[in-house]
């Protein structure tokens, strides 16, 4: 039978690169209100496709913005239930002017498929769809009970799903998750994920006058808020880069000498890295390696700061006020809530002499994820991707935020699989994005594959 569903993948391929194409001309941004129609109209076509590949039944779960598109497939009670979870939403294109052929006229050149969501998430996500439409066609059904989460808010950082997902529990319940956003470590080099970290994000505002004052008058005598932020910033790391938080680290977990090991396996190479970013040095906290930091270390990062006068030429003034954004990536088992409590107290603690301080929370964070390695649907997704490449699978973590990941984790008792083929050198998020076809043939077999694996 297997011989079958990979005949209707090949003669079914064109057809399938087609409807993916018909897809990705949908301007589904749901960053932006002015595409909201668009948003749905994704969600509708997603719905259709599902339906034409065999789930009897289909429905959107609406939410406060966007719709949920979610199907269930039951085939059989001794059989454990997955959800493929995905995401119909994309980025906004911009910056327009740097792409080589239009983001929403989907063009092909030298064996990728270039447009806004080719990688992510519609190339990946859509592949999940022809697998099943494959099985049902040959034969007859999914050999595992099968359910579908595809969101519109990923992109925006999923702010419907927390109460969705609660108060669809019982619908949503499965055995796990598979998500089809996700990538592979590299072209030829498969590898699973373990983890991914959480997000704490606050606003530092600083005061010291009334009024930004004239700085040849006051200058001398007035504290500078701009002068005061800065040095209040350089509180939050150490000589070492290591962040001078208290409490900071009281929650994170210690690597393991497993941990490290996985790690030290994945090849990395610091003077590509650091060309392909641009960078002369590297830094980060002492005693970690770069992959080691970025992956399952915590960190705070300041991703804006102003104050003062922003205009061209010269203004003669003492700000009275300054203000700097602070995202922190967080691993088991840090909270976010008790992270920006934490930087509140810093601040306070630390404040310049002559100046008032405030930390202001921000939407949207999230919970770091974790897997436990011998979870069997990992085991089982690792044994599937080692057949397919005839190579050890890489074990890596993610030092990305996938809210959603979590929320799954914590409210449905389900955890997440990331068996997706989103390579990093995909453009993602970036002007030229695209998707190689043979990763998009690759999935529509992986997916088969694992299904059939996943079968007690």
């Amino acid at each position: 039978m297997a011989n079958e569903w990979r005949t209707y993948l090949r003669d079914h391929y064109e057809t399938h690169v087609d409807e993916l194409k018909e897809y990705l001309r949908i301007p589904s941004i749901s960053a932006l209100p002015d595409h909201d129609s668009d948003v749905r109209s994704a969600a509708d076509w997603v719905a259709n496709k599902l339906r034409a590949a065999g789930f009897p039944h289909v429905e959107m779960i609406e939410t406060e913005r966007n719709p949920i598109v979610f199907a269930h497939w039951h085939v059989d009670d001794s059989q454990p239930t997955a959800m493929i979870y995905g995401h119909y939403d994309v980025q906004p294109p911009d910056p327009l002017e740097l792409w080589e052929s239009p983001p929403f006229e989907p063009t092909v050149r030298d064996g990728r498929l270039y447009a806004r969501g080719a990688s992510d998430d519609k190339g990946n996500s859509y592949a999940t769809v022809k697998a099943i439409e494959a099985l049902h066609a040959t034969e007859g059904k999914p050999p595992i009970n099968v359910k579908v989460f595809f969101e519109g808010e990923e992109e925006i950082g999923s702010p419907s799903m927390g109460p969705v997902i609660r108060d669809n529990k019982d619908k949503l319940s499965c055995d796990f998750i598979i998500s089809a956003d996700g990538g592979m470590h590299s072209a030829d080099q498969p590898s699973v994920t373990l983890s991914s970290k959480g997000m704490a994000a606050c606003q530092v505002n600083l005061k010291t006058a009334a009024t930004d004052l004239h700085s040849g008058l006051h200058g001398a005598n007035v504290p500078n808020a701009v002068q005061s932020l800065v040095k209040l910033a350089s509180s939050f790391h150490d000589e070492s880069h290591r962040v001078a938080i208290d409490g900071f680290y009281d929650r994170v977990r210690e690597l393991s000498d497993q941990d490290r090991a996985d790690i030290a396996a994945v090849p990395y190479d610091e003077d590509g890295y650091k060309q392909s970013v641009g960078a002369s040095e590297l830094k980060g906290e002492a005693g970690y390696t770069p992959n080691e930091r970025a992956w399952v270390r915590p960190t705070l990062d300041i991703n804006g700061f102003w104050g003062g006068f922003q205009g061209e030429g010269v203004k003669t003034v003492t700000p009275n006020e300054a203000h700097l954004k602070i995202t922190c990536r967080l691993v088991p088992d840090q909270e976010p809530e008790e992270i920006v409590e934490l930087i509140n107290a810093h601040c306070q603690k630390h404040c310049p002499v002559g100046a008032s301080v405030s930390v202001e929370r921000f939407p949207g964070q999230a919970r770091p994820f974790s897997i436990s390695r011998d979870h069997p649907a990992l085991k089982t997704a690792m044994d599937v991707l080692e057949d397919m490449y005839d190579k050890d699978v890489f074990v890596t973590r993610v030092g990305g935020t996938v809210p959603v990941a979590e929320l799954f984790q914590r409210v449905l008792g389900s955890d997440m699989v990331f068996f997706s083929w989103g390579l990093p050198d995909n453009g993602m998020h970036a002007p030229n994005e695209s998707y190689r076809l043979v990763d998009f043939e690759r999935m529509r077999e992986g997916y088969c594959r694992y299904l059939h694996a996943l079968a007690r």
